[in-house]
This record gives structure tokens, sequence and C-alpha cells, in this order.
């Protein structure tokens, strides 16, 4: 076994013990204090009143507290008494006089700093109180770092060993050695590559400080190539702000960033049925969206590919299958059905698109029939869109991102005989604001033969009931801005043309801008 003290990351040899990695995994009786009493060890507190008392007599402590909760009370009353001892060089409160064994390892610590860890205070004040030659006076002297003279010269005689056997794979040595080092130093380098495996580590060691500083960076780190891990890392030790960080962050970037990349592939299908729920969902359109999830539901089918595939690949794939029953319905598809089930098909209404999906014998026919129904009764009537009734739920959706370059920038909008503009302007570092409004079909830039077909509405006005939202990543936190759902009748000439302004102050970009409306009945 070798020695490492995890401060200075040097190593000496040393004859390894037959008690490394040892755990109390059998009952064996034990002789405790400085009785004849006999006990047999227990997981927790140990029920030995008499070495709870020298503890508390040692630290001056109130023993009737302790004993509503002596496992948390004892520890976390050390856990102040030492607090001033630790200092953010590293440097050693003299000679090392505990020694962990650990991952085939013996660490060199320091008893004064082991109280930020609460399971290495745990095993080291069990070791300590079962100690037969250490009587309760001298005991105090120990925990207070005051030993005598005598029994300073003869220390190293006498330093205490404890053992901590580790079955997390996340847990490697050098993480390990990063987490004990945050022992002595405050600041210790941490990056993607190793964070996940200091965080089981400070999980495994108790060491809550340390725990948070790896969540904060994670915060921090979200991308394509993390979100699947760190959101795992969250479910498995229930971080509620790190899974909600990571639910947050793809909910952003699952259309314009994740699924433009290999990594979607590893989403999680749960961590995707939530995103597709969730309200705050960006996407640019709806057939974005469906596009995304069809890709996904590829990458699962074929792992071979390393970069996303063009969409005419995909396609050709789905449009492989056996045309007697469509993707959804079969054994390879079902289990994907409450995915798709969360899309709301009415808001693809190009008739190019739907012919593609009818195409590639992805979806029940009775959900496209129903769709191109309900498009065919909202052009009879208007454009008004007489089954939405519900804007949170039901509304159209529509998106764009305003990059650091902008200046203004807008995306155009056809539906129902009707032409939108969709709209964000800079007007300076951090003052932006987001409308849309009605514009006329000759503004509309389409190729010819398209406008030739297309329904044109000619009312002066149009009801809409519309909402607008802005969200974007400051410092690892979401702003987000909002209007109130409202009801307002559009027309060609301003103010009548122009939505509500929704006016922002941010130091945050990109910013993602959703316009979420409908057409009522008017």
């Amino acid at each position: 076994m070798k020695m490492l003290n995890p401060v200075s990351g040097s190593f000496c040899n040393k004859a390894g013990g037959g008690r490394a990695g040892e755990m109390a995994t059998r009952q064996e009786r034990q002789i405790v204090g400085t009785t004849n009493r006999w006990r047999f060890p227990q997981e927790q507190f140990p029920g030995d009143l008499l070495a709870l008392s020298q503890t508390c007599n040692a630290l001056n402590l109130d023993l009737d507290e302790a004993l509503k909760n002596p496992d948390r009370f004892c520890i976390s009353k050390l856990q102040k008494l030492f607090a001033q001892n630790i200092t953010n060089s590293g440097k050693q409160i003299g000679e090392p006089d505990v020694i962990l064994e650990c991952l085939g390892f013996q660490w060199q610590l320091h008893h004064t700093q082991i109280f930020q860890s609460e399971t290495l205070a745990k095993l080291y004040l069990t070791s300590l109180v079962q100690s037969t030659k250490n009587t309760p006076r001298v005991l105090e002297k120990i925990l207070k770092g005051q030993l005598p003279g005598k029994i300073k010269e003869r220390s190293h005689l006498k330093k205490i060993i404890i053992s901590l056997k580790i079955n997390d794979p996340a847990v490697t040595r050098v993480a390990f050695a990063m987490a004990l080092k945050n022992l002595y130093v405050k600041e210790v380098e941490m990056n993607v590559d190793n964070v996940l495996g200091v965080l089981a580590s400070a999980h495994i060691l108790q060491f809550s400080s340390l725990f948070q500083k790896c969540v904060d960076l994670m915060l921090t780190r979200l991308s394509p190539n993390t979100i699947k891990n760190f959101y795992l890392a969250g479910c498995k030790y229930k971080e509620e702000q790190l899974t909600s960080a990571c639910e947050k962050w793809l909910a952003m970037n699952l259309v314009p960033l994740v699924g433009t990349q290999i990594h979607l592939r590893h989403i999680p299908q749960h961590l995707l049925h939530k995103v597709l729920k969730s309200p705050r969902l960006f996407t640019f359109t709806e057939f974005h969206l469906l596009k995304t999830l069809l890709m996904w539901v590829y990458l699962q089918l074929n792992r071979k590919p390393e970069t996303i595939p063009i969409h005419e690949t995909m396609l050709s794939f789905f449009s492989s299958f056996p045309k007697n029953t469509c993707f959804l319905e079969r054994d390879a598809g079902h289990s994907w059905m409450q995915l798709f089930l969360c899309l709301r098909l009415h808001g693809i209404t190009s008739g190019k698109d739907l012919e593609e999906l009818r195409h590639i014998n992805f979806f029940p026919e009775s959900w496209l029939v129903r769709v191109t129904a309900n498009h065919y009764h909202a052009l009879e009537n208007g454009g008004n869109m007489i089954h939405l009734k519900d804007l949170s739920t039901q509304a159209l959706r529509f998106g764009l991102v305003f990059r650091q370059e902008y200046i203004a920038y807008s995306e155009k909008i056809y539906l129902y005989g009707y032409f939108f503009e969709i709209k964000g302007i800079k007007h300076d570092t951090t003052s932006y604001s987001f409308f849309m409004q009605r514009i006329k079909h000759t503004d509309f830039e389409c190729p010819a033969p398209v406008c030739e077909h297309s329904v044109i509405s000619l009312k002066a006005e149009r009801l809409v009931k519309y909402e607008i939202r802005a969200q974007v990543l400051v410092e690892g936190k979401w702003q987000e801005f909002r209007t109130n759902q409202i009801t307002q009748k559009f027309g060609f000439i301003n103010p009548n043309s122009k939505s509500h302004i929704l006016k922002i102050q941010t130091v945050g970009i990109p910013i993602y801008a959703s316009f979420a409306f409908i057409f009522p009945a008017s």
C-alpha cells in the first residue's frame, strides 16, 4: 500500500495492512472505554453512552442535547470548533495524525481538518473513543490539538487509523485526492472532466461545501456534451437545483443547439419527456420540434452514425418500413408514443410538411386526418381556430434567437391567409424589445408560385390571443420576461398593426424569444 499526503501529492512506500478498505459488516464484540463493558457495533451511533459522554465532556457540549440526535449533534459542533483551523494555504498543522485507508492508499491527514467531512469525522471519533488508552482528559487534549509534550513526542506511534470502503465507480483516486485536498485548500481547480468524480467523492465524504462547489461549477458548464451526465448526477444525488437547471437549459436548447449535434442521441427519454411537456420549451416552429424528435428516434435505432445525418437520410429510413402499419404502432415505436403525444401537430400548417409526414408513415392516419380537417375548418371560418381554447397548452408556437451581433432580427409567419412578423430590436448593450405585427401580403417574401396558390385574407381586422416571452441565461440562472395573455384586434395601420411590446433589460445573450398565439372566433 502507498501513503499519500493530499496537499503535497507525494507518495511513500508503506506495508499494507489487513485493515485497508474494511468495513464492519459482521457483528463483532469490542471493548469500549476504560471499562470492560462489551457492545455490538452499529452502523450509526453505537449506543455507547460512555463514549458519547466522553466526547461531550471533551468538547464542553450538552449531553442531553446530544442524546436527541447523537450522530449529527457532535459532528456539527466539531465542525464549528475546527473552522478556525481551516486555512487557504494548504499549510500543514504539525505532523499528520490521522491515516485514512481508502482506494488502496493510505492518506495522511490532520484531525483538525477532517471535521469538514461528516463521514471522516464519524470514523475518527468512533476510532478515538474506542481506544482504551485515551482517558477523557487526554481525549479532550487530542480533539483541541493541545497534546502534552510527552504524548506529542510519541504521537507518531499513536496515529489514528480509519478505513473507508468506496464502491462507487465514479470515485477515482485522482478525484478523491482532489476532494481531500479541499480539506486544506479552499480553491482547487476543477473542470468538466473531473467534476463528476469530485462530486461523487464529496457525496461519500458528506463534504457539503465541496459538494456545492461542484454543483455551482456544473451549473455554469451545461452544454450538449455534458447535459446527460450532469442531469443523471443530479438525479442520483437528489440534487434538485442541478436537475432543474438541466431541464431548463434543455428546454431552451433542445431545438436550436442539441438537435443539431450527435449528442442528441444521449438525451435520456424521461428527461426528453419532461422537456416536451414544459411550458418553457423553445422552438422556431412546431415542425422544427418534430424534426428534432424524429432525429432523436432515428439515433436510438441507428447507433453507428457519428454525426447528425441530413434530413433526407432520416426520411428514407422511416419510409423503408412496411406500409401496413405506421411506425408508432409498431413494437419498435410504441414505447415512444408518449413523446409524440406532447407535440402540437395542429401547429404544422404547411401542406408540404404534412405531405412529408404522410409519406414516411410515422403517425397513425387518424392523427393526420384530424390535423388536416381542423385546418380546413379554420380556413372555412376566416381563420378562426374554433378547436383551440387554451393558449397555454394549445397555442401555435414560434420563436427566434436574438444573438449578440444582431441590431434587429425578424421572421415572417403565414397562417390561414394572414401575414405576421415577429421581431426583436436591440436599443443599447442591455436594452431590447420584442413584438409581433401584422403585415400585408405584399411585404411577405415568398416564391411567386407559392404565393399564387396561397389563400390571402382581405379582412381588415384579425382577433388574436397571444403571449410573448423572452428568456436568457445570466451567470447560471435563467431570467424570464413575459407579457400577460392578451387578446387584441390586429389591423394594417399603426398602432393597431403592432402587438404589446415586451421590453427587457439584461446583460445576457443570446435571448430566446417565444411567441404563442391562437385566432379566437370573431
